[in-house]
């Protein structure tokens, strides 16, 4: 997926994959991933998608500060 957010790009082909966290199984609507993404320029952005009862409905990119993404990786 790729978005662009305050004039930067987020491309979870070209970041590296950090971490990812899945919740619940394939298929369960409550069911959702987080995925930890870090670019070549050092930002970090979290890629999110879920089920339809989850609290990711659809796929999203959201961008994370270096202390944010810290925190994240902790729990």
């Amino acid at each position: 997926m790729k978005k662009t957010l305050c004039k930067r790009e987020y491309d979870t082909d070209s970041a590296t994959l950090v971490k990812k966290n899945a919740f619940g199984s394939f298929g369960d609507p409550a069911g959702y991933e987080e995925s930890l993404y870090q670019t070549a320029d050092g930002l970090y952005f979290l890629y999110v998608n879920g089920g339809s009862e989850s609290k990711y409905t659809a796929e999203n990119i959201k961008a994370m500060s270096k202390a944010k993404a810290e925190d994240w990786l902790k729990n």
